[in-house]
């Protein structure tokens, strides 16, 4: 066993005997030693000082006693005042993609002309750090990330996307669902039970991704996110809606958002009804950031079951995450705890 993971073990009891309430519940029943593991199983990380970490697929529950009560609430008001919210990037889709780091929907969008990819990247490398620095003030930071939402949309505009660099790109892209995401919308579906995808990415893009990778339609699943408006040639034009960057993708969203494209490319003629989604007021929220905790403002909710999937930095992050999310998924698990998760609220043989 490397430094790394004797070092993981060290912090693991350091912070049970600590914190009496952490609980760390394996998927397996070993550390495995790093050698031995396979690419879905463990990720190897490099830590500043140079050395190697490893871990398992692991689960981590904060307080599993409120975690019980909440969803024993939600068992109780049953499927129809629950709805799921879910990030897309890195939480529906992987982390990691056949060892390679996977694609983001914005970032595998190349444009036809290359110029305007240099472009993107450059404004990327300039903004990414500050979304994720945590001394800087939110209101600060979000006006930052409305300057880096915006440039970037006028980029693609004067860039001269089309609808057909969206499909070449998707085509050609290294992103891949979560296993188990499949099973989560169909367990959903069956009870007509709504998921809404807010993303501060682009629902075009998103919706091809799921055309292309999933070949099938959720009735239940709706995007809420950037929409673009292509002429008659296939040429962006315009953005519709009102700007959904980072820090302000949530139900406050649902009524800045343009209509939506049900069944992945009708039209669907209305805005979602709002109204009736908010009628919902159990949730289960899934996120890979802290600031998609955030997701759910704007409803007043009456139980909220927060997971969230911490892909990297995790000796850096796990402490932030664990106080955050009820329930925390490390190193880029499947979907397949989620759909436990929701099997156990809402299976006839859990009632």
């Amino acid at each position: 066993m490397s430094l790394g993971c004797l070092h993981l073990l060290h912090n693991i009891l350091t912070i049970r005997s600590i914190s009496p309430r952490f609980n760390l519940f394996h998927f397996n029943s070993r550390v495995r030693n790093c050698s031995g593991r396979s690419m879905n199983q463990a990720k190897l990380g490099t830590m500043a000082n140079g050395t190697s970490n490893c871990y398992s697929s692991k689960v981590v529950i904060n307080d599993p006693q409120l975690l019980h009560q909440k969803k024993a609430a939600i068992r109780l008001a049953g499927p129809s005042k629950f709805q799921v919210i879910a990030d897309f990037d890195n939480t529906l889709t992987k982390f990691w993609v056949d060892g390679s780091r996977g694609q983001s929907s914005h970032a595998l969008l190349q444009q036809e002309n290359p110029e305007y990819n240099a472009k993107r990247d450059e404004l990327f490398n300039y903004y990414h750090p500050i979304e994720y620095d945590p001394q800087l003030p939110v209101d600060e930071k979000t006006k930052l990330m409305e300057e880096w939402w915006g440039k970037t949309h006028g980029l693609l505009i004067e860039g001269g996307l089309t609808y057909d660099a969206i499909r070449n790109s998707v085509a050609s892209a290294v992103i891949a669902f979560r296993e188990g995401v499949v099973e989560l919308f169909e367990f959903l579906e069956e009870r007509d039970i709504p998921v809404l995808i807010f993303s501060a990415g682009l629902a075009d893009i998103i919706e091809e991704v799921l055309r292309q990778k999933l070949h099938r339609t959720f009735k239940n699943v709706k995007i809420v996110s950037n929409r673009m408006k292509f002429d008659e040639n296939g040429n962006l034009v315009s953005f519709t809606g009102k700007l959904i960057h980072s820090l302000n993708k949530n139900e406050h969203a649902l009524d800045m958002a343009a209509s939506l494209h049900d069944h992945l490319g009708e039209v669907d003629d209305h805005m979602i009804d709002s109204a009736s989604v908010k009628k919902r007021t159990n949730v289960l929220l899934l996120g890979d950031h802290m600031g998609d905790l955030r997701m759910s403002d704007g409803l007043d909710y009456d139980t909220r079951i927060s997971v969230g999937f911490l892909n990297h930095n995790i000796e850096n992050s796990l402490d932030s995450y664990r106080k955050g999310f009820d329930i925390v998924y490390l190193d880029d698990a499947p979907m397949s705890g989620v759909v436990k998760l929701v099997s156990e609220l809402f299976s006839p043989a859990s009632n």
